[in-house]
């Protein structure tokens, strides 16, 4: 049936299409929000280094492991319209800071949570929209007040940074040793712009291969290729490599055209094949010429070529992706050659060490010792795949907490300390604010304290009683006291070693309150469904009731959706 409205002169108009629907005002926040409270549960058990983590299976019976907030709620694929926001904001932390990402849901979800409250109340959702606005920002004030500035290159914070982000993941108990592997690779990669620094994370290629343990992961200074060298009358290391990057292919290009070549008898034919050899010996002897002895090329290296290379003793690897291959430039000081005519001994990279080596069943090359690399490798192990792809997920999250550190130096405890200091402040202004909005205020500072609750609940802490010891010493001024999940206390996060970056926090309040007012502006939720148009004249009895079959049975009242339509046709 088609949707009907009643106009004031209580005519029936049909406005939607069948299988359409609406639902307004109350119902449809009712709906909005109850379906962002579901999202925020899923991930909230995961929060924090008690959190545990989610099995997602999917169509095809892969299996993921990860209490990675981004990383579940992407796998599972939500439906509903307004949960679908709050995993915008998880891939969006993810993408911008990199953590935080379960922490912006579980408060976005607060945020909504309270403000479902307000509405009972009959307060109008402008107004706690306004409210929480203010109140945003006004956190956000709060947190940066309370930040320490640091030096960009102090290791040891760097370290402390990268280590609490990985306090929460499968890898904590290696957490010292990946930290730091992860900041020696931030800091390799990183650029000195007068005073600040840049980091482009897709300097550091993370590379992961099951088998051996988490600890066996290491920093390579220089890049890993899972390719292997092409022949193998070709030496499997060479030490003091100069290598030639080359992105064209060592083969005989075929002609664009469509040429005929008529060959009359045998010895044109050897003449032929004989001036195809001599093309590729010319083209080998230039890249032997330039005094390279490592060729890593882009496209396909022709069988006779590779025997010419080989028997200069040049190591050469093929079909290299353009993105290695550009990390490789950056990694080696190589220029990377299109034209061999162009190829000379300035334009090779230089490394200590080029040489093919086994991991578990297949080969890699491995390209390292480079002097000065401006690109370098992760490679990750683990005791099966689900371990390594977690682990990479974990790596993922704290090379970009040290990479946001690094670019905006400022930092503050966690465990929840930073978010029930602002929330403790938010309270107390929230009373300068006149008329319903002061409300509003009052719900964020409550929302905020959702993040160290979560916290003493996956931690098994009694919620309420640590809640409230923890704002009367934050009311007598102790800002960095938060939540010792690991000791299941109360305690000075800062001597605690557990510290973030300013950055992420500033994104989790941000993102969460725009989600939150984005989904209380919603007042009604109107769904169309495309009518499926069967081929005309039979066809539509297997299809569900409510389809509606032949484009001519849409505006029938009554036909479309009655179930027992398939017997009748």
């Amino acid at each position: 049936m088609g949707m009907q409205a009643t106009s004031k002169g209580n005519m029936p108009v049909v406005l939607l299409k069948e299988g359409g629907s609406e639902t307004k005002g109350r119902d449809a926040q009712k709906n909005n929000i109850a379906a962002s409270k579901i999202v925020a549960e899923i991930v909230h058990t995961s929060l924090g280094p008690r959190g545990m983590d989610k099995m997602l299976v999917d169509s095809l019976g892969d299996v993921t492991i990860t209490n990675d907030g981004a990383t579940i709620l992407k796998e599972i694929d939500v439906q509903h319209p307004a949960a679908k926001m709050l995993v915008e904001i998880s891939k969006t932390t993810d993408n911008e800071v990199g953590d935080g990402t379960t922490s912006a849901v579980v408060l976005a979800g607060a945020l909504l949570e309270s403000a479902e409250s307000l509405i009972d109340q009959d307060v109008h959702p402008t107004i706690i929209v306004d409210g929480y606005r203010k109140a945003a920002r006004k956190a956000k004030q709060f947190l940066e007040s309370i930040s320490d500035k640091i030096s960009a290159n102090d290791k040891n914070i760097l370290n402390k940074i990268a280590k609490t982000s990985m306090q929460t993941k499968l890898v904590r108990k290696d957490s010292d040793q990946l930290a730091d592997i992860i900041v020696k690779s931030v800091l390799a990669v990183a650029e000195k712009d007068s005073e600040k620094y840049d980091v482009d994370i897709d300097d550091i290629k993370v590379e992961k291969k099951a088998g051996g343990s988490i600890k066996d992961s290491m920093i390579v200074q220089g890049i890993v290729l899972d390719k292997e060298i092409v022949h193998g009358g070709m030496p499997r290391k060479i030490n003091e490599a100069k290598i030639a990057l080359i992105n064209t292919a060592l083969e005989i290009s075929k002609t664009e055209t469509d040429a005929k070549i008529n060959i009359s008898n045998p010895q044109q034919l050897k003449s032929f094949l004989d001036e195809e050899n001599r093309m590729l010996k010319t083209m080998v002897d230039k890249v032997i010429g330039s005094g390279a002895n490592v060729v890593l090329c882009q496209k396909g290296i022709d069988d006779m070529a590779q025997h010419y290379l080989a028997k200069a003793g040049i190591i050469a690897v093929r079909r290299i992706k353009e993105s290695d291959l550009t990390k490789l430039a950056k990694a080696t000081g190589a220029r990377i050659v299109t034209n061999l005519d162009d190829l000379f001994e300035k334009d090779l990279g230089s490394a200590d060490l080029v040489e093919e080596r086994k991991i578990e069943e297949d080969k890699w090359v491995f390209v390292e010792g480079c002097k000065h690399p401006k690109s370098v490798t992760l490679l990750l192990r683990g005791g099966s795949q689900r371990v390594v792809d977690e682990v990479e997920r974990s790596v993922h999250d704290a090379l970009m907490v040290v990479k946001d550190v690094i670019e905006k130096p400022e930092i503050v405890a966690g465990g929840g300390a930073p978010e029930t200091y602002a929330a403790t402040k938010l309270r107390n202004w929230s009373k300068s604010l006149e008329g319903r909005e002061q409300l509003a205020a009052e719900k964020f500072a409550d929302a905020l304290e959702a993040i160290p609750l979560t916290l003493a609940e996956n931690a098994g802490m009694d919620p309420i009683d640590t809640l409230t010891l923890l704002r009367s010493k934050q009311q007598k001024g102790e800002k960095w006291t938060g939540i010792d999940v690991m000791k299941g206390k109360i305690a000075n996060m800062k001597s605690s070693d557990i510290i973030e970056p300013l950055a992420v926090k500033l994104q989790i309040v941000s993102a969460s309150a725009e989600a939150a007012c984005m989904i209380l502006r919603i007042d009604d939720v109107i769904a169309t469904q495309k009518s499926a148009g069967g081929p005309p004249g039979g066809g539509e009895g297997g299809m569900p009731p409510g389809m509606g079959g032949m484009p001519g049975m849409g505006g029938m009242p009554g036909m479309g959706g009655m179930p027992d339509m398939g017997g009748m046709m």
